[in-house]
């Protein structure tokens, strides 16, 4: 088989775009964990089907006709396949000798940030006469275009580009799509909002009401509409699970004529001018399809009836039709003869639903996401994890595009709770089990140094080689086992230090859920929360020889004061709290001197919001931090698992001022550190064995098993 001849070009209008530099930031570097995304791999894959009115066989899957769309650069999925007659601009793309064109729009996050891709096939000159449309597919030239277009609206020029991208579809030359660019004027809100792009002209115009979500958004067969999920005026409550939205309908033109017309139900697609499809969580706890009949005039948009399409029993979501395979719905589905998510297609045609597997028989034990079918109706699209040795390689450090790159770097880490050591030259950090040191650079390859379940990890600022973490289980409750120990590395200048093993000393005793360790700059003291006293306050300690040679309570009340991080120039201690809402899940970041006075609380996101893992920077005057501010990007069920889904990497100066964003996906992001060394911008390869490379979990609240406990109990929502 050839190698298939890869052009990548760029549209002119994608040229011409901004970064602002972040002049009230120290320098340096910023890394942080994504949950699972180091491990994703995706690429989009689609297979050929047919369909007859034939009763014994109405749908026929190719299942040996997997084909991979994707080039297995990074990580691409939420595919779709445009009609390329319709655009006359993507037509004009065309070699003029080409006879046999396949195309593709997708995210892709290579390059360090997410952004909108195109890709057009051709078929090659050796493939002149190809047996298969697969042969034609495998035989090609891809043509690839960044669909990136910079904010032309006067409210964000002056914002940061870059931004998280999603949910690519097509109306003619208009591009609409969901991005984050634009901050909502509400904290805890999402910035998801539905954009279009003129791609002739690159003319780019907001279609989502201001301080308005909208998420997952399709246009209908004509372009004319476009359907979105979207909580409206009322705003994200804080869902991380199904998304409470309701389905909104406007004019893809310019956003007007917007109408509720379900009450309840995410993923939209449509199957005519007057079918939508959508999925929601009904009232006996599983995840359905539905259709809602509604009525188009010239001027508004009104709802018929709503049908329930998928029984009880498994879960089905994100449905996907096509004008080109009328009465069929590609859906995801998690059923309790598999613990994987699968692609199947559902037939409606002769009013008893027929249901056909598209993925399970080819790739059984993997996890198959989002489905798309094809304008012409004979292809099914879905995104997978690509498996080893089939693209890019797993990255332990990965570039992500930082709105302010002349203030630090920012790289995403496969490991949580990463830090510095204070040369710079090394990062530890922990798998959950095992706590890993590796050069900065990523040569030598990571060290397991230590094989329990760790978290965190904070290098003692004076004695070279010494990390400090807390062992036992983490998100446990007061009275758990939990201690701080500190890990003291060989002297890597001895003649044997690479046969020698790692010496661990326990600081605290009686185990209280001792944990978050965060050593003061002149390596006399650790600050670390604990719950000895029935509740999780802050306390301080010796740092050679722990809480046996003193210690002393820095915080007292009946609240959770947690994730305490020391100031590099020794006046502050950062630190979690729930103090305003104990037990109530909500997290401020605060602040105290070292000796108990000078408390304040610098930024929270706003009633039941999580600010969580400050982090200060070298300068002591701002802090690094995970937290809900932004809401959530996209419906979590789209995904893999995120506990939450709405975590993203922002900064704060000390006094509460200049929040900045600095990560935009719909993942979860947390535990950030910051360093006053600049890593040099650029990926780091890792060597994964096996089935390593996809090791993420899907969804936990879809586990079957769990659903039918519930269902027995009669609790189910």
């Amino acid at each position: 088989m050839m190698s298939p001849q890869h052009c990548l070009l760029f549209l002119p209008f994608l040229l011409a775009f901004s970064i602002l530099p972040d002049t009230t930031c120290a320098a340096g570097t910023i890394i942080f964990t994504t949950l699972g995304r180091s491990r994703y791999n995706f690429d989009i894959f689609s297979l050929p089907f047919t369909s007859s009115s034939s009763r014994r066989r109405p749908i026929a899957v190719d299942r040996h006709g997997e084909h991979r769309l994707t080039d297995g650069v990074s990580v691409n999925y939420n595919g779709y396949f445009p009609s390329l007659a319709s655009s006359s601009f993507l037509s004009s793309l065309l070699p003029s000798s080409s006879s046999s064109v396949d195309s593709l729009l997708y995210v892709s996050e290579r390059n360090g940030s997410s952004a909108i891709y195109l890709d057009l096939f051709l078929a090659s000159a050796s493939s002149s006469s190809p047996s298969t449309r697969r042969d034609a597919l495998e035989l090609q030239t891809r043509f690839q275009f960044p669909l990136v277009p910079p904010p032309d609206d006067a409210a964000a020029e002056s914002a940061p580009n870059i931004s998280m991208k999603d949910r690519p579809s097509l109306a003619g030359d208009l591009l609409v799509y969901v991005s984050t660019h634009q901050p909502n004027p509400y904290p805890r809100q999402s910035w998801a909002a539905v954009y279009s792009t003129h791609l002739p002209t690159g003319r780019t115009r907001r279609l989502t009401p201001s301080g308005i979500a909208d998420f997952s958004p399709v246009v209908s067969p004509s372009g004319a509409w476009t359907a979105v999920a979207s909580y409206g005026a009322a705003g994200w409550p804080g869902d991380v699970q199904e998304l409470l939205t309701a389905i909104y309908v406007f004019r893809t033109e310019d956003g007007s004529g917007r109408t509720l017309v379900v009450g309840h139900g995410g993923w939209p697609c449509w199957a005519d001018e007057s079918t939508l499809y959508f999925h929601r969580r009904g009232s006996d706890g599983w995840w359905s399809i539905y259709r809602a009949t509604i009525s188009v005039g010239t001027t508004t948009v009104s709802l018929e009836s709503v049908v329930r399409i998928t029984p009880a029993g498994f879960h089905a979501f994100t449905p996907a039709t096509s004008a080109g395979a009328p009465g069929i719905i590609a859906v995801a589905t998690r059923r309790q003869t598999s613990n994987y998510r699968h692609i199947e297609l559902i037939d409606t045609r002769s009013g008893t639903n027929a249901y056909v597997e598209v993925t399970r028989p080819v790739t059984p034990y993997s996890h198959n996401y989002n489905p798309f079918i094809s304008p012409e109706g004979s292809r099914v699209g879905y995104h997978r994890c690509r498996g080893s040795g089939n693209g890019s390689p797993s990255l332990l450090l990965e570039n992500i595009k930082s709105s302010y790159p002349e203030a630090f770097s920012l790289l995403r880490v496969d490991g949580s709770f990463p830090s510095f050591s204070p040369d710079g030259e090394r990062i530890a950090y922990v798998k959950l089990p095992g706590l890993f040191v590796v050069n900065s650079d990523g040569s030598g390859g990571p060290r397991e140094v230590f094989s329990g379940i760790a978290f965190p990890t904070a290098w003692d600022w004076k004695r070279k080689g010494i990390i400090y973490t807390s062992y036992g289980p983490e998100f446990a409750a007061e009275g758990t086992q939990v201690d701080i120990i500190s890990i003291t590395l060989p002297d890597e200048d001895d003649d044997d230090a690479g046969n020698a093993q790692p010496s661990i000393k326990k600081l605290t005793t009686g185990g209280a859920n001792n944990a978050f360790p965060s050593p003061s700059p002149d390596g006399k003291w650790v600050v670390f929360r604990s719950g000895r006293s029935g509740h999780k306050n802050l306390y301080i300690m010796d740092a050679v020889e722990g809480e046996s040679a003193g210690i002393h309570r820095l915080t007292e009340g009946p609240w959770s004061d947690t994730m305490c991080n020391w100031s590099p120039d020794g006046e502050w201690i950062a630190f979690a709290s729930d103090r305003d809402n104990p037990g109530g899940g909500s997290f401020a970041i605060y602040m105290v001197h070292p000796n108990g006075t000078g408390l304040r609380r610098v930024v929270h996101s706003g009633s039941g919001g999580r600010t969580n893992h400050p982090w200060f920077s070298p300068d002591s005057k701002s802090l690094v931090f995970t937290s809900d501010y932004g809401g959530v990007s996209a419906e979590p069920i789209s995904n893999p698992h995120h506990y939450q889904p709405y975590g993203e990497i922002f900064t704060v100066g000390i006094d509460g001022s200049d929040i900045r964003r600095l990560t935009h996906n719909s993942f979860e992001d947390g535990t950030p550190t910051w360093t006053p060394y600049r890593l040099e911008p650029a990926d780091v390869a890792e060597s994964l064995q096996g089935s390593a490379w996809c090791e993420f979990d899907d969804c936990h609240w879809l586990n079957i098993e769990a659903q039918l406990d519930e269902a027995a109990r009669g609790t189910c929502c």
